[in-house]
């Protein structure tokens, strides 16, 4: 496998993700959603899973504001996680020894890509 990026920038690129990750507010899973007055039920209704089955609550406006940023908090921590989950991947197959294969491994299944 081609060595696309060196252990030390993969180690720059792994510290500036815990960094960001460290600047994260508050987290939450689920959906919220603005249905505005008139809708008939619930204006602002939290939806999310919870052993395998949707939960709703309503919201006041300020409950509603704050997990909505919550939410994307959650949401930008996945996507950091998903990057660092690569780089370690990276990093484990590029620089430590493995067994002898016939063929390479490719990029997809290493979750590479």
């Amino acid at each position: 496998m081609p060595q696309s990026k060196t252990s030390a920038s993969r180690q720059e690129e792994y510290t500036r993700l815990r960094a960001q990750m460290a600047q994260v507010g508050w987290i939450s899973e689920g959906y919220v959603q603005d249905r505005g007055p008139g809708a008939g039920g619930a204006c602002y209704p939290w939806t999310r899973k919870v052993k395998g089955k949707t939960v709703c609550v309503a919201l006041s406006k300020e409950q509603y504001d704050w997990l909505k940023q919550a939410i994307a908090n959650w949401r930008t921590v996945q996507k950091i996680l998903r990057k660092m989950q690569r780089l370690s991947r990276q990093e484990l197959f590029q620089s430590v020894p493995g067994p002898k294969r016939r063929k390479k491994l490719s990029k997809t299944i290493l979750g590479l890509v």
